[in-house]
């Protein structure tokens, strides 16, 4: 028996990396798997190929499961209700979707054109929304139903030259609760995981020193795309049925729960008196100062990982 034994679940991105092992995981948990990967490359050139998604979809055949290939981009709602459709002719129905899919255009902040940050919010931001919107009522009349988004820690903890990326990933861990919260009443349930794997995205990161040669090296050995994809098939099973609204992490054989934004110091005046520019200056800010956060970015926790290289 498979923890997937009866679903059927459409995997993002399921071409290459995390999303490829995601597919062939949740396959050999007993699902039966659309694969869905639109060809490109890691920024979102060469679109249209389904060499990609239909190779995964080979392999799990050839394996004894089910699968089916999809070939078109999240960013298109209406293509992504055709993968709903897709879903439900081919096999019956559909439990859940783990939504990998993503690109990268890293660039300083203060470099950043229109076409880069557009092209990434598309991708992350617009691709989440819709696979959300173009499953939520089927979900919710059915009472069943799991989605595994993907946020990062480039959001979570902000990274140099990603500030396209990051905001789509904080925007994503957002969407992810919300949907939790709304969708708990007809057990539809959401997480999200901030992967760290040895994939193309990682890859695409500059070496700029030996030392940074040397942890990518480890990366390469210890931290693979098949841990957080097997995460990630763990949670959207029925096994997991009582999570729902959490951010985690998945890095190497680490698994981490993050802390999500709540108050940490509050400032107040009496009734009636109320703060002036001066005395916020004066005194909030001095109270608050020691809990401040600094501008480096966050060591992962239990990680081998180097620090800045982005999830």
């Amino acid at each position: 028996m498979g923890a997937l034994d009866g679903k059927v679940v459409l995997v993002t991105g399921g071409g290459n990396g995390i999303g490829r092992d995601c597919a062939l995981i949740a396959a050999q948990e007993g699902a039966k798997v659309v694969v869905n990967d639109l060809g490109g490359g890691l920024k979102g050139e060469d679109e249209g190929s389904a060499t990609a998604a239909e190779t995964v979809c080979q392999e799990i055949r050839a394996a004894g499961g089910e699968a089916v290939s999809n070939s078109d981009s999240v960013t298109n709602l209406d293509a992504v209700y055709g993968m709903v459709e897709l879903a439900k002719k081919t096999f019956g129905g559909l439990h859940a979707v783990i939504n990998p899919a993503g690109i990268l255009r890293d660039v300083m902040f203060h470099k950043m054109t229109e076409a880069d940050w557009d092209a990434v919010i598309a991708v992350h931001m617009r691709g989440s929304f819709n696979v959300a919107r173009a499953t939520i009522e089927l979900f919710r009349e059915q009472n069943d139903g799991a989605y595994m988004f993907f946020t990062s820690t480039s959001g979570l903890f902000g990274n140099i030259g990603q500030a396209n990326y990051g905001a789509a990933k904080m925007g994503i861990a957002g969407l992810s609760r919300i949907i939790a919260m709304e969708g708990a009443r007809n057990n539809v349930r959401a997480n999200c995981v901030a992967p760290v794997a040895w994939t193309r995205m990682t890859q695409s990161v500059p070496i700029k020193d030996e030392a940074a040669a040397a942890r990518r090296k480890i990366m390469a050995e210890k931290v693979r795309a098949d841990q957080p994809a097997r995460f990630s098939v763990a949670m959207v099973s029925p096994g997991a049925a009582s999570v729902s609204g959490q951010i985690f992490g998945a890095s190497g054989e680490n698994i981490i729960l993050y802390s999500q934004p709540r108050p940490i110091e509050t400032c107040s005046k009496p009734e009636g008196e109320g703060w002036t520019v001066d005395s916020i200056i004066k005194e909030a800010i001095p109270k608050m100062a020691p809990k401040f956060f600094d501008l480096n970015r966050a060591p992962m926790a239990g990680s081998q990982q180097p620090a800045k290289a982005p999830a």
